[in-house]
């Protein structure tokens, strides 16, 4: 379990059991896509009406009147011809325009405003309405059947109008439209497939900018004009979008359950400020409309972002973290894209340029950022690429804007350093952009399979620790801030909480029962600067099954080496024993019988100690016992035997065969060298650990000079094999006292 200290003192200490983030993925598992009844009925509904509008607004644009010509902005801020498949008009190909006559003798005197795509971009009030003054003139002029074009130099051509049809409305009507239908199908999607406040305030703020997709795509098809009810109110909604989404973002960075200082007043300041000031600008009573909606959203973004960076502090979300990364990069670009145009208002061919492409590049940018956030804890891939991309993009596109506008540079040019100067960024910052994105990995491979391993090991002889062992190594793989095992159990690794958290289940292992239930919950990945993603999620899968793996091939290798064991018994038995029974039989004298019937008892003891799969201690105790009595009364040496345990535990064969060499060896060397008259041996088992004490009385000093030859050095191997230590100190005034100690049996089973 996670160890309440080691928590920040900001975290609540029920956070890692928040039944909002982790009930979702357990119990029944059900996921939150599966949806039933109304919903999906209403989300077919939505769709349906979403492309019935595409298709009435195609229609409507379609059988609008039009001029077989293509116009542009001139140095002066008149209106020229580019270009006309036209045959009348194509010898005017360059010239001014100067106005437009209809049959009924209406007159429409036209400049560069008139091709301004959206009055939402025009910063100045008097030249908002001048521009809706000129379409409102062209829209009369275009009523008739025919209109007179007039140009500087007294050339005039008369030309019939035609609907335009659905092939002239342009590749970026339909490009726009799509993105605007797609943002909108997704924010439905979200906002169906598990309704709360979170997921309405996404919902509110992909529909706006879906409208201004829409509104958008519809001032993309501008010639001349665009048609008058769309024009009244292409300035209110806009800017009512856009107010609206920045006060959709500022609640939505509002945590619920958290009660920060001002936080719920600043969420709702925020929707008062945006609809006041749509209103305001709605009846035209706010002069400098455009500077108000712009600052506005500015300072609502601001707030978004404080909020945001307070969350975290609060709380260390991963979710805060990134959003507020792509919130900078978005007000960033928000106030250049202002900066640039405020900047270019002296040169109209220049302003008329950014106020077509740069609107238009930001509204699209900030789209993507919407449709990327369902799909956040989906990919690190997708979210490291599209974060690099859109970094560098809009960068290019600012800087672009404001070498044009400033500086006065040409396109060419502009482009140009503009994408020199944003690679050289991209170049120099991008080692440290993935390294906040993605984290830096906590375990080696070499570690994950040594972990693995002892798990393995571990998990075999002691399944009830299989969670506890799970948890330690996702802690270490996953850099978590806080990590628990619960008992709901789910059937595959997932990821909940917006990202925040890794819910994966304790697996059922093979052969070592049927396993506990329960789930390790791990939140906040890599100390919160990051989301888990489905990718971390099939890593988790991917660990469990190999833990499976390494606890069926572990088995499987036990099992080949009693299989070895048993046939080495078997065959040490059948010939050697048999081969010492017969020499036992025609020994000489009584000391050679002797000899060979120790040994051969010897023998047996090996071979019910190979056999076995496993040894009692008590058992096993009163074997050594016998055994050391019938070589240390031989020898004419005393034996003090003191033997405690807490519990009867099994041996292994492994721990069995060493305790039992290293006692053997310890009393033969007491027997050969030290020419002891006693020796004392004291086993004590208590809690796991074991304490191992041969003294004898002999000649043996100064343990720290010896040199170890196999005999000692057999022995160091052995208990270092269980995991323990061993010491040799002289026992007073003589003899050696050699002291063993293993702090924990059972781990080297």
């Amino acid at each position: 379990m996670d160890n309440p200290a080691t928590r920040p003192a900001s975290l609540h200490p029920d956070s890692a059991l928040d039944s909002g983030l982790i009930d979702p993925a357990l119990g029944d598992d059900q996921r939150l896509s599966r949806w039933m009844g109304w919903r999906l009925r209403l989300l077919v509904v939505a769709a349906l009406l979403g492309c019935v509008a595409l298709v009435m607004t195609a229609r409507w644009l379609a059988a609008q009147p039009h001029l077989p010509a293509d116009w542009r902005v001139g140095a002066q801020g008149e209106i020229e011809l580019a270009h006309t498949d036209d045959a009348a008009l194509k010898p005017l190909e360059g010239r001014a325009l100067v106005g437009l006559l209809n049959d009924n003798g209406q007159v429409a005197i036209v400049d560069g405003l008139a091709l301004q795509r959206s009055p939402r971009w025009i910063m100045s009030d008097t030249q908002r309405e001048r521009q809706f003054d000129q379409h409102q003139q062209v829209a009369a002029v275009m009523g008739g059947s025919s209109v007179r074009v007039f140009f500087i130099g007294g050339r005039q051509v008369e030309l019939a109008l035609q609907p335009r049809g659905l092939l002239r409305l342009g590749s970026m009507f339909w490009v726009l439209s799509a993105l605007s239908l797609t943002l909108y199908l997704v924010a439905m999607v979200v906002l169906l497939a598990k309704p709360s406040m979170r997921n309405l305030l996404y919902a509110v703020a992909s529909l706006c900018q879906a409208g201004s997709l829409a509104c958008m795509a519809v001032e993309s098809t501008l010639q001349l004009g665009l048609p008058l009810g769309f024009l009244r109110w292409d300035m209110p909604l806009r800017l009512a979008f856009d107010l609206l989404t920045a006060a959709a973002l500022v609640h939505a960075a509002y945590p619920a359950h958290q009660q920060p200082l001002g936080g719920r007043r600043i969420a709702w300041l925020g929707w008062g400020s945006a609809l006041l000031l749509a209103a305001l600008c709605a009846g035209g009573s706010l002069r400098g409309a455009w500077w108000w909606a712009q600052g506005g959203v500015t300072l609502l973004g601001l707030a978004a972002l404080a909020l945001l960076s307070w969350w975290y502090r609060r709380e260390p979300h991963p979710f805060a973290v990134v959003m507020r990364r792509f919130g900078v990069m978005a007000i960033s670009t928000w106030v250049l894209l202002t900066i640039a145009i405020a900047a270019g208002h002296r040169l109209p061919a220049v302003q008329q340029q950014m106020v077509n492409i740069g609107p238009a590049i930001w509204y699209v940018f900030f789209a993507s950022l919407l449709l990327l956030v369902p799909f956040l804890s989906k990919s690190q891939q997708v979210m490291r690429e599209f974060s690099l991309l859109a970094a560098v993009s809009t960068i290019a596109t600012s800087l672009d804007l404001l070498f044009v506008a400033v500086f006065s540079l040409g396109q060419f040019a502009s482009v140009t350093l503009a994408l020199f100067l944003s690679l050289g960024i991209y170049a120099g910052a991008r080692q440290w952009i993935l390294n906040q994105l993605l984290g830096s990995s906590v375990l080696t491979t070499e570690r994950m399979f040594e972990k693995l391993y002892r798990m393995a090991r571990e998990v075999e002889t002691h399944p009830e620790r299989a969670s506890g062992m799970l948890m330690q190594l996702l802690r270490e793989l996953f850099d978590p801030m806080e990590a628990v095992v619960v008992e709901k159990t789910t059937r595959s690794a997932r990821v909940a909480g917006d990202g925040s958290t890794l819910v994966v289940p304790v697996p059922q292992l093979p052969g070592v029962g049927d396993g506990l239930p329960g789930s390790v919950v791990l939140r906040f990945a890599h100390r919160g600067r990051r989301l888990f993603t489905s990718e971390d999620a099939r890593l988790a899968e991917r660990i469990l099954e190999q833990l499976r793996r390494a606890i069926a091939f572990d088995k499987a290798v036990e099992q080949g080496r009693s299989e070895e064991r048993l046939r080495l018994a078997q065959d040490l038995h059948d010939d050697i024993g048999a081969r010492l029974l017969t020499l036992m039989y025609k020994a000489q004298s009584p000391e050679m019988e002797e000899y060979v019937r120790h040994t051969l008892q010897d023998l047996k003891t090996l071979t019910r100690g190979l056999a076995a799969p496993n040894h009692p201690l008590s058992h096993a105790a009163a074997e050594w016992k016998a055994d050391l009595t019938q070589r240390l009364t031989a020898a004419h040496i005393e034996l003090g035997w003191n033997l405690t345990f807490d519990r009867d535990i099994s041996l292994t064969v492994v721990q069995w065969s060493a305790l039992t060499r290293v006692m053997r060896e310890l009393v033969s060397n007491a027997i050969a060298h030290a020419k002891a008259r006693r020796v004392d041996i004291e086993f004590h088992l208590l809690q796991d650990r074991l304490e191992l004490t041969i003294t004898d009385n002999g000649i043996g000093h100064s343990p720290q000079a010896w040199a170890h030859g196999l005999g000692l050095g057999g022995v160091r191997k052995r208990v270092k094999q269980l995991g323990g230590e061993v010491e040799w100190k002289e026992a007073g005034a003589v003899g050696i006292r050699c002291r063993v100690t293993i702090r924990q049996l059972s781990e080297r089973r």
